[in-house]
């Protein structure tokens, strides 16, 4: 019995993923000669991941759309979904602004911005000269659609797919073989993902392993309020904002986490929500959103709706400017918000995307040394370790509220998935979609929520 029990636990894949991280933390620690050596492991996966990106992306947005009835519904979609990328990053962004200012995580640290040396951080600042919002926009536009593929531009691919889907959409029934095609090929990139995760606890092992041996866990006690702080405002955003959020929904947010458990534990282990976006597909269309909803606001959330990152950006660079005992009133920190708004676009869930996000910010500001972006590079992976889990949790709920905005949202379906207490992973649930010919259910009314 008690066997049996264990083998059952083990079959599951956060089981599997959590061991792995343990493990890798317990290997980096003792062992760190070994440990340091096994980043290839974790950077396998993610490129495993990232492989089938684009053309899952491709295929979601299309088929999504070109089967829409109505093209205005996409139009209103891609609305609602902005609007609510705008609502939560702001939200997001102040509440990290507010802690900061109470808990002052760097103060009494009296750096002294000349003695510092910022050539370890040449690569990000580099990059941040290409952030700007007009550079933002171009690159929304690609040069050949070849490359955007080929490079795994998340935003291109999705310009490219939502032209694409409207022109197929106004070539009427004609289409319908092709699209059918390319939703065939959709599940078999789905059956892809599945073999794919079967090697997710060792690129959570690896992953791991190398951040603890080459920072070590005495990083974590040098910057532990920072750490603390940052990671306890995330818990307060999910449970607070994002827990109320679900609840208008009619939904649970702690039944919608243990729901996506395996996704959490993979993005905990990899930093990257990358990592997951396949699985969150899947996962967000079995629990009852349809497939337009999901194919449009999960992937363009991965851009524009990073609340983890809101907060770590706010946190780290008042954290910097009060390390460096940079004062800043409070029209500057307004102006720090504003900046802020438009620099953590695009911060896609890559890791150190949310770096170079910040590299950005303290260069338009000129106020806040960005030298100061030194004394976050030892603990900047254990940050996007929160701010990468914060922004999972944050698009599976933008996904559920836009799709129950639209009234696109089974809401029998939804609370059925949420309920399984057993095993939640996608080889566990029930095929994606219904059988040919099967209506879909009609959701439950709700009143459309006034915008003013």
């Amino acid at each position: 019995m008690l066997v049996s029990t264990i083998r059952k636990s083990l079959s599951k894949l956060y089981v599997q993923v959590l061991i792995g991280i343990i493990a890798g933390i317990l290997l980096g620690h003792f062992y760190p000669d070994i440990g340091s050596q096994l980043k290839p492991l974790g950077d396998l996966f993610i490129k495993l991941i990232r492989m089938l990106l684009a053309p899952i992306i491709f295929a979601s947005v299309v088929v999504g759309i070109a089967r829409m009835s109505n093209l205005h519904e996409a139009g209103r979609v891609g609305v609602k979904a902005v609007l609510y990328f705008e609502i939560a990053s702001t939200i997001a962004l102040v509440v990290g602004l507010v802690v900061v200012n109470i808990i002052k995580p760097g103060a009494g640290m009296n750096i002294d911005p000349a003695h510092i040396d910022s050539s370890a951080i040449a690569t990000y600042t580099q990059a941040a000269k290409q952030h700007g919002m007009l550079d933002f926009f171009m690159s929304i536009v690609p040069n050949s659609i070849v490359g955007a593929f080929a490079n795994g531009e998340i935003l291109p691919v999705i310009f490219f797919s939502v032209l694409l889907a409207i022109a197929l959409a106004k070539l009427g029934p004609r289409t319908a073989p092709f699209v059918d095609m390319l939703d065939m090929f959709l599940q078999g990139m789905f059956g892809v993902v599945r073999i794919v995760m079967y090697v997710a606890p060792i690129g959570a092992f690896g992953g791991m392993a190398f951040t603890i041996a080459k920072y070590g866990i005495g990083t974590l006690a040098s910057f532990g309020q920072l750490m603390l702080c940052l990671y306890l405002t995330s818990i307060f955003f999910v449970v607070v904002v994002l827990g109320l959020v679900m609840r208008m929904c009619g939904l649970s947010l702690w039944k919608f986490l243990r729901y996506i458990k395996d996704e959490l534990f993979i993005t905990l282990g990899t930093a990257s929500t990358e990592a997951v976006l396949p699985q969150m597909l899947i996962k967000m269309e079995k629990m009852g959103c349809s497939r337009p909803v999901v194919g449009m606001v999960l992937p363009t959330g991965y851009t524009f709706n990073a609340d983890g990152t809101a907060i770590y950006l706010t946190m780290a660079a008042m954290f910097i400017a009060q390390a460096m005992n940079v004062h800043l009133t409070l029209w500057d920190q307004l102006l720090v918000l504003g900046v802020l708004l438009l620099t953590s676009k695009g911060s896609a869930g890559v890791a150190g995307a949310g770096f170079v996000a910040l590299a950005a910010t303290l260069a338009t500001m000129h106020k806040i040394p960005v030298e100061g972006l030194v004394l976050l590079l030892g603990v900047d992976r254990f940050l996007n370790e929160a701010r990468a889990v914060t922004n999972l949790i944050g698009n599976g709920v933008a996904t559920v509220v836009v799709a129950r905005w639209e009234g696109e949202l089974d809401m029998k379906t939804a609370r059925a998935m949420l309920d399984r207490k057993g095993d939640t992973s996608i080889d566990a649930l029930e095929p994606i979609g219904q059988p040919a010919g099967q209506p879909r259910a009609v959701p439950e009314p709700i009143a459309r929520p006034h915008v003013h």
